[in-house]
């Protein structure tokens, strides 16, 4: 093997964390979303695992069709919405239901003709407060109207929250507060909850939770990681030391000569870098696992290696196991350093990654 570097999806954290998911929301039903090619951990490999959802939410017509093309017969949504009447075929022939978010699309929907109206079931999204998409909370009744009277079926609507990840801040409230205003009165199923509207706002639950970080293990509630609420890591990004090297105290390491050795140290240097998807910003001190035991980096990690202090692991050698993120190392601790989330490091690996299903 030429390059090390592997990503390992554990099928059956996938499996555990739906279940803890149906069990935090037990009267609702589970849309599992796997936009961004499962979160980074493959759509092929995460929809097989997750097969016992009761509806999968993408992002685009493409990862329908590859779901489609597993065997899968499931509800698919598309979250974003449709951008062009030639979209509504590919809805219906695909099974998709459709987020609906602009009259736009409303008008899209009355001129493509009974036959594909009728045949395609429509979310309505109500901007509550997150200013993103959805309808104004004074034109849900229209829109609701209108979408009734093609004949799709039954109207879900659904809102997405801001800051759901606080769990006692004032702006979930407020939310919810202007969705049940906005839709009193109005027939159908209600999906509010994201992740962290599952594991902190049980009031938001609804008819549909749709998670997607919780479902790969990952938290974006602050000082949490996904261990703290039950869950599961689903990926670990795994990699080898290429060499230790003995440097003298005093020299620098890296590009920028940003670090300088304290005293004469073994570093290693390992086969990952920003190429393979870890992210370049984290600073010297974020930690990995060198044969199970917390190491940091030191210097810039560079696109296809990084450097690693080994003072506490004398006996390294290369060969020896480098665990970037995964069981024992949340990846909440790297993203946190990297000033970001968890979502986004899972995301951003690239393809010369080896994946590896367990």
């Amino acid at each position: 093997m030429a390059r090390p570097t592997s990503a390992t999806i554990h099928t059956g954290a996938l499996r555990h964390n739906l279940a803890e998911i149906r069990r935090r929301a037990p009267a609702s039903q589970v849309m599992a979303v796997v936009k961004a090619d499962g979160y980074g951990h493959g759509l092929e490999c995460v929809t097989r695992a997750l097969a016992s959802a009761d509806a999968f939410g993408v992002a685009a017509l493409s990862d329908a069709e590859r779901i489609r093309a597993q065997g899968l017969s499931q509800p698919i949504v598309l979250l974003s919405g449709f951008d062009a009447p030639e979209d509504l075929v590919q809805l219906q022939r695909l099974n998709v239901q459709t987020v609906v978010h602009h009259y736009e699309q409303i008008a899209m929907l009355e001129q493509s003709g009974p036959a594909i109206a009728s045949s395609i079931r429509c979310w309505l999204k109500v901007d509550s407060g997150m200013h993103r998409l959805g309808f104004a909370p004074g034109d849900v009744g229209q829109a609701h109207a209108r979408l009734a009277a093609l004949g799709g079926g039954e109207i879900v609507l659904m809102t997405h929250f801001a800051s759901s990840d606080e769990f006692e801040k004032a702006q979930t409230r407020e939310q919810l507060r202007v969705f049940e205003q906005a839709t009193a009165g109005l027939p159908g199923p209600r999906s509010l909850a994201n992740s962290a509207a599952v594991l902190g706002w049980p009031q938001a639950h609804g008819d549909w939770v749709r998670p997607g970080g919780a479902l790969y293990g990952i938290s974006v509630v602050a000082g949490k990681s996904g261990a703290d609420f039950g869950l599961q890591p689903a990926m670990t990004l795994s990699t080898r030391l290429l060499a230790v090297n003995r440097i003298p105290r005093g020299e620098r390491i890296g590009y920028a000569a940003t670090w300088e050795t304290p005293e004469d140290m073994p570093v290693g240097v390992a086969a990952i870098g920003y190429g393979d998807g870890y992210p370049r910003r984290v600073p010297a001190g974020t930690p990995v696992l060198v044969n199970g035991q917390m190491a940091p980096v030191i210097g810039r990690v560079s696109m296809d290696l990084m450097t690693i202090d080994l003072r506490k692991q004398p006996h390294a050698k290369a060969g020896d196991p480098v665990v970037l993120w995964g069981e024992g190392l949340p990846v909440e601790v790297i993203a946190d350093d990297a000033g970001t989330i968890g979502y986004e490091p899972v995301c951003s690996i690239t393809r010369r990654v080896r994946f590896v299903e367990a």
